[in-house]
């Protein structure tokens, strides 16, 4: 019998591991559990049955009206996610509408399950990602006008500023029909229960009166 080739076997190894791999999780937890009846549906909705569906499940209308950007922040986004917008169970896409007043900030934040393409259709926007401690944290950015597209890779920190005089607006796509936000001002000083000052103060380099005083504060969230 004639062994076989030592360059075949590799190629089976190879193309075993490409292919077994798990699914992206599209939550941010999923506990193993016992118990059926107290479970929930993992990566995605419960279907509707196909025969019961019609045009407007596949229809979504809250970009019609602008979002409220009289916040702190200045800045309203407008999701269609699995969540507003049922029709997008299964197809790995989702989008967002974000107003923007003068000055508006749509803060650094992270989209952990999803990569996010922006189109400006009014208004100056700077925008920005950071990459990576592996890239050494590089400071990627950009002044985008009406018409300009810019992609921000998923999971990587990013941000919007209207550097206008005028209300700028823009819109999203998102590689993933639950992409996620994780505002990091928001996760960092205002998780509950929050996290411990003496973290902090090690983590930022401050004293920590500082520490107190940002995790006094009321961290708006934007969307």
């Amino acid at each position: 019998m004639k062994s076989f080739p030592v360059s075949l076997l590799i190629l089976a190894l190879a193309t075993a591991t490409a292919f077994a791999y798990d699914p992206s999780p599209l939550q941010d937890i999923c506990v193993a559990i016992n118990d059926p009846k107290s479970a929930v549906f993992v990566n995605g909705e419960f279907c509707k049955d196909p025969k019961q569906a019609n045009a407007d499940d596949f229809t979504f209308m809250g970009f019609r009206k602008p979002g409220n950007t009289a916040n702190p922040l200045g800045s309203k986004v407008t999701p269609a996610t699995v969540n507003e917008f049922p029709g997008l169970n299964t197809l790995g896409i989702s989008a967002a509408r974000i107003d923007f007043a003068p000055g508006g900030l749509n803060p650094p934040h992270t989209h952990p399950r999803g990569t996010e393409v922006l189109v400006v259709i009014e208004g100056t926007l700077l925008v920005g990602f950071v990459t990576s401690n592996q890239l050494n944290n590089t400071l990627f950015t950009k002044v985008l006008y009406k018409g300009d597209v810019f992609v921000f890779p998923i999971g990587l920190i990013h941000f919007q500023l209207n550097t206008g005089k005028t209300p700028a607006l823009a819109f999203a796509g998102l590689s993933s029909q639950n992409p996620g936000v994780i505002t990091i001002a928001n996760s960092v000083f205002g998780a509950k229960p929050p996290i411990s000052a003496d973290v902090l103060t090690k983590a930022f380099q401050v004293d920590k009166k500082t520490v107190d005083y940002l995790l006094a504060q009321f961290w708006y969230d934007n969307n």
